[in-house]
């Protein structure tokens, strides 16, 4: 390993270590199980702005997405990036404001699935059931994105094992998620998704430099429609692929996965005081527009600058290939560390996102109803370990691509809760029976369209959030139109939180 490699190395594990020190500080603040799954409702403008959009942008912003835009072109990084910045933004405006309050009216619910089973009155806990299921399956699949994003890190970067440092990196975010819990989760999201921003800026800056901007154009210009947003680059061909209208549509969904993020909407109900959403939601917008920009601008300008040497798989390290090339190797370890902030602020949040469906909603909700603060706690920590290992186990395949997984879970969560959580804040004739369809019909559609139906092509191969949200929205409207209207109790709470001004 060469001096440079070694000055890097010791920058990401002094932030690695970094991020330890806070669980510790944090560790003795969480005097219960709301403190240490929801912060007691605690978070300020800024951690609940920047650790809800640090949490939700995971590896993939910082490989994932330039990786892409340096293989294929801005095409459908462009229309992905627009689609998500919407979502933000809709989602900050119509949701956060309404969650709050309706998560403090029912039942003082401190996590989804509590929600769901509260707000329907749902007494043979079904909701409650299979949402923290569902929120399991799709997160050990995310979790794996995380962790495979890692190793890949340090694999390309030092050509160390992939799965040793997948795993080392995988047990450090083990560690503080257990013993800080929310708050600690929060802090650190904090301050991964400030290094994240300028990580990112400091890249795009530097690469326009040393390119003198306007070659950035020209390096680029004998790849076919590289700079088009109407269609992509195959890299294998170097032809255009032009879309169609129903493919833009298709790319621009991703935006509506924010309706159904569980750990995004967590941070939701953790804010402080209904007032200062709307500051939290300008902080969180600037933060997504500028930090997306950014990241497809790297792919842009690695592309310009490393030329074809990313084309052997390696696409998604352009983020740590130009920071390597570019400054020295100190500095551009802590730059690189930004990549480790990515992944683990989406890891840990995910982890007490597990940890509150399988301690509140399974073992507190449904099997020892009576369990002690302590016990539930103890549960929590034990889901954080138990759900981790999973995750590593599905990132043990090396050959898969950070972008390719985060679309799986993406669409899962968007299209088995996205329309649940709208349709419960906003309409007030919905029961629980069209919870209960929204959900298994939003996740089967996105299994069976990704696993059968998009491999057969054509009009099948969009992506698969986008039937899933319809279908599950159109069986929610017909099956609670078909079965008993809720009780006068639900709506006379439905209107409470409509009206109130509940903090």
């Amino acid at each position: 390993m060469t001096s440079d490699q070694i000055q890097i190395l010791i920058a990401m594990f002094a932030y690695m270590a970094m991020m330890i020190v806070i669980g510790a500080i944090y560790a003795k603040r969480n005097k219960n199980a709301e403190d240490y799954l929801l912060g007691g409702r605690k978070l300020g403008p800024w951690v609940g702005a920047l650790s809800a959009e640090a949490s939700d942008m995971s590896g993939w912003l910082l490989m994932g997405l330039p990786g892409l835009a340096y293989l294929t072109g801005i095409g459908e990084v462009f229309w992905t990036a627009l689609g998500l910045a919407v979502g933000t933004y809709l989602n900050w405006l119509f949701v956060a404001k309404r969650l709050r309050k309706y998560t403090k009216a029912a039942g003082n619910s401190i996590t989804l699935p509590d929600y769901f089973s509260n707000r329907f009155r749902d007494k043979q806990k079904i909701l409650m059931s299979l949402s923290a299921v569902l929120i399991l399956l799709f997160f050990v699949i995310y979790l794996g994105s995380g962790f495979a994003a890692m190793g890949k890190l340090f694999q390309s970067l030092f050509g160390l094992d992939y799965t040793m440092m997948m795993v080392i990196s995988a047990v450090v975010i083990i560690v503080y998620s257990v013993v800080g819990g929310f708050l600690a989760v929060c802090t650190t999201d904090l301050i991964q998704g400030i290094l994240m921003f300028f990580a990112l800026l400091a890249i795009v800056v530097l690469g326009y430099v040393a390119l003198a901007g306007e070659t950035i154009a020209a390096n680029v210009a004998g790849i076919n429609g590289f700079l088009s947003i109407w269609g992509v680059n195959d890299p294998a061909t170097n032809t255009f692929i032009q879309f169609s209208a129903l493919d833009i549509i298709s790319i621009l969904a991703w935006g509506l996965g924010y309706f159904g993020m569980p750990h995004i909407l967590l941070r939701f109900m953790a804010i402080r005081k209904t007032g200062q959403i709307a500051k939290s939601r300008r902080i969180a917008v600037v933060w997504v527009v500028i930090a997306l920009g950014a990241a497809v601008l790297i792919g842009i300008i690695g592309r310009a600058f490393l030329g074809d040497s990313l084309m052997n798989g390696t696409h998604e390290t352009v983020f740590a290939a130009l920071a390597t090339t570019l400054l020295p190797a100190l500095i551009a370890g802590v730059l690189i560390s930004g990549i480790l902030a990515s992944t683990m602020s989406t890891s840990d949040s995910q982890l007490l996102t597990v940890a509150s469906a399988i301690s509140k909603n399974f073992f507190h909700g449904l099997i020892k109803k009576n369990a002690s603060d302590k016990q539930i706690l103890v549960i929590s920590k034990i889901t954080v370990i138990v759900a981790a290992l999973v995750g590593i186990l599905f990132a043990l395949d090396e050959n898969s691509t950070v972008f390719g997984i985060v679309a799986y879970a993406w669409a899962g969560f968007g299209a088995t809760f996205g329309p649940v959580v709208l349709l419960s804040l906003f309409w007030k004739r919905m029961n629980k029976w069209g919870a209960l369809a929204g959900m298994l019909s939003g996740a089967a559609t996105v299994i069976i369209w990704r696993e059968i139906l998009k491999p057969m092509g054509g009009a099948f191969g969009i992506y698969e959030l986008l039937p899933g949200f319809i279908v599950a929205l159109l069986l929610i409207f017909v099956v609670s139109l078909l079965t008993r209207p809720p009780s006068q109790e639900i709506v006379t709470e439905f209107e409470t939180v409509k009206t109130a001004d509940l903090d």
